[in-house]
């Protein structure tokens, strides 16, 4: 029997499904695909199926995407675009939590290995940016998509931060990301693994696996971290955060992670919900939110295998 059939008739799995009060979905990989610039994105099976099971059920959402290749509203008008009914403030990125872990460590001034997708958030919460050039001055280094911009002074002037006494951010620690073109390397890591081995410094993420992270989206819906399903494609990503913050973990395998992604990894580091794509989800979702608590959804009732 496939992992996810399993997960179908766990009525435990099924019941905290009926309680969930918000969701967490992941961007790239889970709901679209696109090229390697994060453009040209398409949607991924199921997720016109998600979002109207959201939409019926009243269920709130926000989408949290390590990318930072656009600022959250940008990233929510692309979304909106393609059609999907995302406000202008669903989605949030590691710009977003940022913000908050930023100013909780009293930085001032930061250094960034990015675009505006970073820049535009930093400084309209007052931190000030300066840009990665030599003999700059930060007390705070932040790391996130900077491909065709980056090159060796950039990293030089890192490194010079950091080894002067700035703390260094990463957006992400993830290897890849998904694309229409297969997994892409992620550039924030590709940077931090450089600091990291001239400086010895440690590498603080702000983005998905960290808690901090599924804390933001949790107060942006007005609701406690295990009150919330995460849902996503990377074994790395959501999957870890969700059991930190006690919330629903709910893996699909339209991206980074396949059906034997999890089943090998120790019972306490699985998803509850192992899905082949959102569309199974929102099957599950509107099965589970109108039987009665305790009793299995019946055979009419459950996604074909």
């Amino acid at each position: 029997m496939a992992d996810h059939d399993t997960a179908v008739h766990d009525t435990a799995v099924l019941d905290r499904l009926r309680e969930v009060r918000g969701f967490v979905l992941d961007m790239d990989g889970t709901l679209v695909l696109g090229d390697r610039d994060n453009k040209g994105l398409r949607p991924l099976p199921g997720v016109e199926a998600l979002f109207v099971a959201l939409t019926e059920l009243g269920l709130p959402f926000r989408i949290f995407t390590n990318g930072t290749s656009r600022t959250p509203r940008r990233y929510a008008h692309a979304l909106q675009a393609l059609g999907f009914p995302v406000p202008d403030d669903g989605v949030l990125t590691p710009a977003s939590t940022a913000v908050d872990v930023l100013h909780q460590h009293g930085h001032r001034r930061v250094m960034v290995l990015g675009g505006t997708g970073i820049t535009e958030p930093l400084e309209a919460a007052g931190l000030e940016t300066v840009p990665p050039l030599p003999a700059t001055r930060a007390d705070a280094v932040l790391a996130g998509w900077f491909r065709q911009e980056l090159t060796f002074d950039a990293l030089e002037a890192a490194c010079e931060a950091v080894s002067g006494g700035a703390q260094f951010y990463s957006a992400s620690e993830s290897l890849f990301f998904a694309t229409a073109h297969g997994r892409q390397l992620g550039t924030s890591r590709a940077i931090s693994a450089v600091v990291r081995d001239v400086t010895g410094c440690r590498v603080t993420v702000v983005g998905k696996p960290a808690l901090p992270a599924l804390g933001s989206a949790a107060r942006h819906l007005g609701v406690a971290p295990h009150e919330l399903a995460v849902v996503g494609d990377d074994p790395e990503l959501e999957v870890p955060m969700a059991h930190k913050g006690g919330a629903l973990a709910v893996a699909v395998h339209t991206g980074i992670g396949h059906a034997r992604s999890f089943v090998d990894l120790p019972a306490e580091l699985r998803p509850h919900l192992d899905l082949p794509d959102v569309g199974v989800l929102a099957h599950l979702l509107t099965a589970a939110r109108s039987r009665v608590p305790g009793r299995g959804v019946s055979r009419a009732d459950r996604p074909d295998p």
